[in-house]
């Protein structure tokens, strides 16, 4: 690292600030006395106000089904059993299962007869509805924009007060082959808007989240849109080649994403209905 001269009021130059310029980590804060510089404590600040609203502002519903369906996709919204954001919080186990109602509707729904799901999308606002309301809409769109010939993805399906296994219960009930849960992660102190996918094969209750395969940071700053979508997509064809998702499908899909960053408009030739 080159030294740089002082600066005309005679501070010398921060050696970190060409670290910075690479990561959202807080490195080498520098101190005021004892403590920290205000400035540093004002950011501090912020983010943990930015962390604690993701959690708590609620999700849009209606909002993200336009964007949905501007997208050319069906939409159907779904409850889990946790009432509000409080019980939410504090029962786990109930946004892991579906509300009654939305449960016998999705029976109904079943009962029809309709063409098999192969991958079915659920939206779940998890931790951080921000992350679904910022990441939701272009990941969907590139997850249209890749999906294989003859895949059949259905209607994208919108859960609130939503954990992941919430989608086991709604894939089951809709026959899906596949459901890929995109939701919300927890947020950090530098990610209030991190949205991660869960992917699981021949959804149904009890499935633990070792039959799973996650595919996590999916943000500007993170895992882009389209090479989300080309991870997913690769593991959907794994997982249908093995009969299996979670711990026994390892993702090799690093040379396919990197193309689709490449190339955001990969041809296809299915769309959901």
């Amino acid at each position: 690292m080159t030294d740089k001269p002082p600066s005309p009021q005679g501070i010398p130059p921060d050696p970190w600030s060409d670290l910075r310029a690479h990561t959202q980590a807080r490195l080498a804060l520098g101190r005021a006395g004892a403590a920290l510089p205000t400035a540093e404590l004002l950011r501090f600040g912020l983010a943990h106000a930015q962390a604690r609203d993701a959690v708590h502002i609620p999700l849009d519903a209606d909002a993200l089904a336009a964007q949905i369906h501007a997208l050319g996709c069906a939409t159907r919204q779904v409850h889990s059993a946790a009432p509000d954001r409080a019980t939410y919080l504090l029962r786990p186990d109930l946004g892991r299962q579906l509300c009654d109602a939305d449960a016998e509707a999705l029976q109904a729904v079943s009962a029809e007869g309709r063409r098999p799901i192969d991958l079915l999308l659920v939206v779940a606002d998890g931790l951080s509805s921000l992350a679904v309301a910022r990441q939701a809409p272009p990941l969907i769109e590139a997850i249209r924009q890749q999906a294989p010939a003859g895949w059949h993805t259905g209607p994208v399906v919108i859960a609130r007060q939503a954990r992941v296994a919430l989608g086991d219960a709604v894939g089951a009930l809709l026959g899906a082959r596949l459901v890929a849960v995109l939701i919300g992660e927890r947020p950090g102190l530098s990610s209030p808007d991190s949205l991660g996918i869960y992917l699981t094969w021949q959804p149904q209750l009890g499935r633990t989240d070792a039959e799973r395969n996650c595919i996590s940071n999916v943000r500007p700053e993170g895992l882009s849109p389209p090479r989300a979508a080309a991870r997913l997509w690769w593991l959907c064809q794994e997982a249908l080649r093995l009969g299996l998702t979670g711990v026994a499908l390892k993702d090799r899909s690093e040379g396919l994403t990197l193309a689709a960053e490449k190339d955001t408009a990969l041809p296809s030739s299915n769309r959901s209905d």
